[in-house]
């Protein structure tokens, strides 16, 4: 059963999903009709989870479920990957490969490959206190505490100690 994402508690489970670029108006109309559908019928063994869905700085997928009375089975995770993979096949985005690293430049979001970090780095556009996007996040209460971070204080970190 869907709710807002903002009367999600904070203990709330999330998975943030990373397009490669951001969404247009059309297409995050169309994100948000399909994933309020997709989280009003979500269930675990055929039983409804609170659930819910935010898109955030019109490039990042945030999937929610409230576990306190009942978390999603492995069933449930496969159906979530699949309604990823359905938005990435509408959109031609890529929202589940993990070798992205995105980051604020100039209060807009820039994703680099894993193998474009270094040179985003010599070039100076990532430096040591750019604001940073941590995939590795698990709670709602981690976005505010844990979800963007100085790239100093992330995995990013070894390439500034040199």
């Amino acid at each position: 059963m869907y709710i807002p994402f903002k009367e999600m508690p904070a203990n709330s489970r999330i998975w943030v999903y990373q397009s490669d670029r951001p969404f247009d108006t059309s297409e995050i109309n169309w994100i948000q009709s399909h994933l309020s559908s997709f989280c009003e019928g979500w269930n675990t063994h055929g039983q409804g989870m609170p659930t819910s869905f935010e898109i955030m700085y019109d490039q990042f997928i945030l999937l929610g479920v409230d576990e306190k009375d009942l978390g999603p089975s492995g069933c449930s995770i496969d159906s979530s990957v699949r309604i990823i993979r359905s938005i990435e096949e509408k959109t031609g985005v890529n929202l589940l490969d993990s070798g992205k690293v995105s980051f604020l430049s100039e209060e807009k979001v820039t994703v680099n490959k894993l193998a474009d970090v270094r040179q985003s780095i010599t070039k100076g556009i990532l430096q040591p206190e750019t604001p940073v996007f941590n995939p590795i996040i698990n709670t709602k209460s981690d976005l505010a505490e844990k979800w963007i971070i100085p790239a100093k204080e992330s995995w990013l970190k070894r390439y500034f100690n040199n």
